[in-house]
């Protein structure tokens, strides 16, 4: 069975996306949207509570690699061409999963959604004044990435400290942090067309401003 996009369209009326690169802040802004607005929450990955018992390999083999991994470390050392690769694989497989979610949850009123869906389906289910696209600086997204203390990263750096020679495991792990968010992949987010915020790399705590830019644009103020 085949939706038409102005269907699904008319069903995400309520939904408003944030996608981009990592440590743009994309987290914090959905959490704060969320508080500040009484909109329903979807965090990173959330399409998981129903992708992990549905996905089939032969359906969605890239959302189910996890599943075969019998050591981690498998995970860590893969190449970076190979974790690029599988990383936004992993993001065109999730989309109908996200997407049939955002239905069901969004007839009762506003939601906010931290997305990994590809930039051409967003195009074609949703409005300009519904998604915001958050950019950061390649050296941010990469250095700091381990910076936070959330639960799936800390695991990760707890595989890699087991690997046989952690600091090459970590270079290569690095490499492919820096592939995910290369200058490629960041221009293409610049140029979608979408809303865009850019995090400058700076101390300075900017999370009111930026929440404050990106509500505006999705006419919540």
């Amino acid at each position: 069975m085949k939706i038409e996009n102005n269907v699904l369209k008319h069903y995400l009326k309520n939904v408003y996306f944030i996608t981009g690169t990592a440590y743009a802040g994309k987290s914090t802004t959905v959490r704060m949207l969320a508080e500040r607005y009484g909109m329903v929450m979807c965090g990173e990955n959330y399409h998981m509570a129903v992708s992990e018992t549905v996905a089939t390999p032969e359906t969605h083999p890239d959302l189910c690699y996890n599943r075969s991994l019998t050591d981690w470390r498998a995970f860590v050392t893969r190449s970076p061409e190979e974790y690029e690769r599988w990383i936004y694989a992993v993001g065109r497989e999730a989309a109908e999963f996200e997407v049939a979610h955002l239905i069901a949850i969004a007839q009762a009123g506003k939601v906010i959604a931290d997305t990994n869906i590809p930039l051409d389906i967003l195009r074609e289910i949703s409005d300009y004044d519904h998604v915001a696209v958050m950019l950061s600086p390649q050296s941010m997204s990469v250095e700091r990435f381990f910076d936070r203390n959330d639960p799936d990263k800390q695991f990760l750096l707890n595989v890699i400290d087991s690997c046989d020679d952690p600091e090459a495991v970590m270079e290569n792990y690095r490499a492919g942090l820096a592939r995910i968010n290369s200058r490629e992949h960041y221009d293409e987010y610049a140029s979608s067309g979408f809303f865009t915020v850019v995090r400058e790399d700076t101390d300075e705590d900017t999370r009111e401003r930026v929440c404050d830019t990106v509500a505006k644009h999705f006419g919540l103020m």
